[in-house]
Order: C-alpha cells, then structure tokens, then sequence
C-alpha cells in the first residue's frame, strides 16, 4: 500500500507525505532512527514494534514485553493480558528511554513505566520500573508519556488522558523519573467531556509546542479524532493557541482534522521538529488505523503546518 498519494489529509496539497507499504498498522506511534532503521514503538500486545529502511517497508520485529511485567499487577490489576499503551522513545543521555502505559479501558487505573536501552537493536531493554501511578482517588490519569527536553536540556515528562487533563513535571535526569516536584496542568477541555489526551511538546525558537489529541478515539470511521496545537514560552505554561484562547479552557488550534478517507488522526508524534507522525483510521479499509508521517514545516510566523 502507497501512502504517498494522500496529499489532503487536513493539509495543503503540497504536504510531502511519506510512501510506505508493507505493515502499516498502527496506533499511538513513535518513531525514530539508529543508524541505517527507522523504528515505530506502538500500542499493542506487549507493546508492538516494526521497523524499516529508508525504503519505508515496515515489517514487525519482536514485542518488546513477550510476557506481563510482575509490578504491573500492583497497580493496574484488571489490566487486559500484556496490553500495552502509548509508548514514547527517546534518545538522551547516551540512553533510549522508552516510556509506555498499561491501564483499564475506560479508567484511570493506570500506570506509566520506563525501560531502557544502550541500543535498539541489540533489543537489551532493562526494566526502570513505574514512572507515575493514578487510581480512582486522583484527578488525572497517568497515560500518554512524553519526554520532553527543554531549553536548557533538562528533561520533563508531559502526560495525561481525560479526567482534569493534561500535565508536565520535572523529571530528575538520573532516574528519567519525577523529582517530586508539582504536576503543572498544561491542557483540559472542560465544556467537551474532557475529551483531550496525548500531549506531544516540542520545543523550537523560543517556544515550546504543544500538540493533543481530541474528541473520540478508537472507534474506527466513528472516530471523530483530530490534532490541535497551541504554544508557550515557558514548558509549564499557560499554552495559547491562534486565537489567544488558554489550552486550559479548551484552546487549542486544529492541526489536523482528518477528512473523508481518514476521519479521524491522532495519537501524534514530532520526531526532530521535521517530521510529524500520527495514526489514522482508514475508512478505505475498514477503519483500520495507519501510519502516516509527513514532513513537518513552520510557516513566518512560528507556527507548525504540512
């Protein structure tokens, strides 16, 4: 399957769509790339991964959890067999730090976990236990982990899925884990269900981006999903959009918000400010989800577009 044809998922014609084929499913992806591979980390049973050269022939290489972690029934108990969520893969410190979430559907019984590697694909992943934790007395639910690295190369852990939204705090660099420092709330989407997960901050020329996902995910062509961004000179906040309006009460600037053939895309990903990642349901098959990536552009004013 090409994927390069699709030049109007919510984009101009000009946008320059990646082309693929071989194992392009997909859903939450992260992409990046060693050496001479490209590699997407995405949700599934025992966290799925693929790979590719630079021909963009994906084909899938062994999960990354062939059985359940045994700390993960402490604090997701109900969780479905070794399904496993949302995973962000970054290179920092002279180390992958891959983080990934395991939670029951439609809870916030969840939790964020880390594991580490010198290299992909010698695939000697270490176990760096749990990140963050939520359960049904909190307000937020720890889900969709990004890293972020700041301004002054520090690095931060944004996440969060419903309930009071989305959140960034501090993380010590010797654990990749939070300081103990605050949980600063970055996002929410009081007036809409609360419908907004996914954070993905970028930081470039003085600002920091932050892209979410909105609306309904999951449900194939149902899915109303869609992308919004909005922005902010200082990693914890406040982020506006466009228009000025705060990310808190509901801002956010529609990225992409799909069309007829993929009605809804999410789950984004910016991997080196260039490239833009994403999945998207496929209403020419099915609603399965796919993988698009496209390169990423930034128009006079700062803003991010295809």
């Amino acid at each position: 399957m090409i994927l390069g044809i699709l030049l109007s998922v919510g984009s101009p014609a000009s946008a320059a769509f990646w082309e693929m084929n071989g194992n392009t499913f997909t859903h939450d992806p992260t992409l990046i790339k060693e050496d001479n591979y490209w590699y997407q980390f995405y949700t599934g049973e025992g966290l799925k991964v693929s790979q590719a050269g630079d021909n963009m022939n994906w084909r899938e290489v062994p999960q990354i959890f062939p059985e359940p972690l045994s700390w993960w029934s402490d604090y997701v108990p109900n969780q479905n067999y070794n399904d496993v969520w949302a995973p962000d893969i970054q290179y920092y410190n002279g180390k992958y730090w891959l983080y990934y979430s395991v939670s029951e559907f439609g809870e916030n019984t969840s939790a964020i976990g880390l594991m580490s590697a010198d290299r992909i694909d010698a695939g000697n992943w270490r176990d760096e236990g749990m990140v963050i934790n939520s359960s049904s007395s909190d307000n937020f639910n720890a889900l969709d982990p990004n890293l972020v690295i700041d301004e002054n190369g520090e690095p931060w852990l944004a996440f969060g899925s419903f309930w009071s939204g989305l959140k960034v705090t501090k993380l010590d660099p010797a654990t990749m884990k939070p300081n103990g420092g605050a949980y600063h709330s970055i996002a929410a989407r009081p007036n809409n269900n609360d419908a907004i997960e996914n954070p993905n901050i970028t930081y470039k020329d003085g600002y920091y981006y932050l892209f979410t996902s909105i609306d309904k995910c999951c449900d194939g062509v149902n899915s109303t999903y869609k992308i919004t961004v909005g922005r902010s000179e200082n990693i914890t906040g406040p982020y506006y959009d466009k228009n000025g309006v705060n990310m808190l009460y509901g801002g956010g600037t529609i990225f992409d918000g799909g069309n007829e053939r993929f009605p809804g895309v999410g789950g984004q990903f910016v991997y080196n400010n260039n490239i833009f990642v994403r999945h998207a349901y496929d209403a020419d098959d099915n609603g399965v989800p796919k993988l698009l990536i496209n390169d990423l552009y930034w128009d006079n004013q700062g803003w991010p577009r295809y």
